[in-house]
């Protein structure tokens, strides 16, 4: 006897988003800081964690990617690449205020005197959507400093996730007089923090931290100086990570990681 029920196919995996991040260090007395922002609560991907500033390529990042006059570190450089440096640097002047770019003709990035001029003027219409970036940048005569990101890690959302993303990691020593400050919209807080100091606060339960975001805390913190955690990131191979969940015999959800990229291991118990 055939059965008339209707088998149900199994879903297609989301598409993962391309997107990126920049760690921002910076050297104080007591060692090598980071800044951080906390993710709103009501946005619906890392609600009120404690991450790296950054987000998804746009459209206008891509467009921007071919206007060379507007960047630095073009050649050899594919467009999908500029974009995703774009990206980032878009992302860090609109999340925490910290703009990775030189005045047309000059080798340093804008002081603070100018920056604070740019944000009264610019960061709320680019946050809000009114004013591309490409039209920004062109607009003040500036340059993005694509040059100073080096890229750190490349991870993957998981298959069975239902919101994914393709998340490229760069480092970067932010300008000495530029502070950083959230938005207030998507980010609700912010800090300048130790890797370690963070991990702390994180198991302490005071912060909450995804898990790629507490890996690469944790690789980030076998370096003591900026400098140092720089130089090791351009020797270092970068190894895409996309973590396989699976579950235990006895019910307990893992992530698997690739041996070879660089963490503090490859089998991870998770609770999400």
């Amino acid at each position: 006897m055939t059965s008339n029920a209707a088998t149900s196919e199994p879903k297609p995996p989301a598409t993962a988003r391309l997107a990126a991040t920049i760690l921002l260090l910076r050297e104080t007395g007591g060692g090598m800081e980071l800044f951080m922002v906390v993710r709103h609560h009501e946005i619906d991907f890392a609600s009120g964690a404690l991450v790296f500033p950054g987000g998804s390529v746009e459209p206008g990042d891509r467009t921007l990617a071919g206007k060379a006059e507007l960047l630095t570190m073009t050649a050899g450089l594919d467009e999908a690449t500029l974009a995703l440096r774009i990206a980032a640097v878009r992302e860090t002047f609109e999340e925490c205020g910290i703009l990775l770019a030189r005045p047309r003709g000059s080798e340093h990035v804008v002081d603070a005197v100018r920056l604070a001029g740019l944000e009264a003027v610019h960061r709320a219409a680019l946050t809000a959507g009114t004013l591309a970036f490409a039209d920004f940048v062109a607009r003040e005569k500036l340059v993005l400093a694509l040059d100073l990101l080096v890229p750190f890690a490349h991870w993957i959302t998981p298959l069975k996730m239902p919101k994914r993303f393709d998340t490229h990691f760069f480092l970067t020593v932010a300008p000495s007089d530029q502070v950083g400050a959230h938005d207030g919209r998507e980010a609700v807080d912010s800090v300048w923090i130790a890797p370690r100091r963070a991990l702390e606060e994180a198991k302490a339960g005071r912060y909450k931290i995804l898990f790629p975001t507490e890996r690469n805390l944790i690789r980030l913190a076998r370096a003591t100086t900026a400098a140092e955690a720089i130089a090791a990131a351009r020797t270092e191979s970068i190894v895409t990570v996309m973590p396989e969940l699976t579950r235990t015999a006895d019910g307990r959800r893992q992530l698997r990681i690739p041996a070879n990229a660089g963490y503090d291991g490859e089998v991870f118990d998770v609770d999400f």
